[in-house]
């Protein structure tokens, strides 16, 4: 995109029928801020950047270094198990 071009919306919005029409335009616009396809006049998906996806579905630690920073390390709580009769479960 070039300085003379106009700077996209913060959010845009495309039916499907047009979002299918002018997909590149769409995955255009997706490298600055989030596109939302809609169905029926209803939000139904939401394209975004291959960076922003990478960016918030990385793993930030493993589950171990995520309880051994727990506020809760060494606290020494007692915690009593209830010992009910189990549920059963519908089959």
């Amino acid at each position: 995109m070039t300085n003379t071009e106009k700077v996209p919306p913060l959010v845009g919005f495309w039916t499907l029928a047009v979002a299918k029409d002018r997909l590149s335009e769409m995955l255009d616009h997706a490298q600055f801020c989030p596109q939302i396809i809609t169905r029926n006049g209803k939000p139904s998906a939401v394209v975004v950047s291959a960076e922003e996806w990478a960016r918030k579905t990385a793993r930030k630690s493993t589950l171990a270094e995520f309880l051994l920073a727990s506020l809760l390390r060494g606290a020494n709580l007692d915690l009593d198990r209830v010992h009910d009769t189990p549920r059963i479960g519908k089959r």
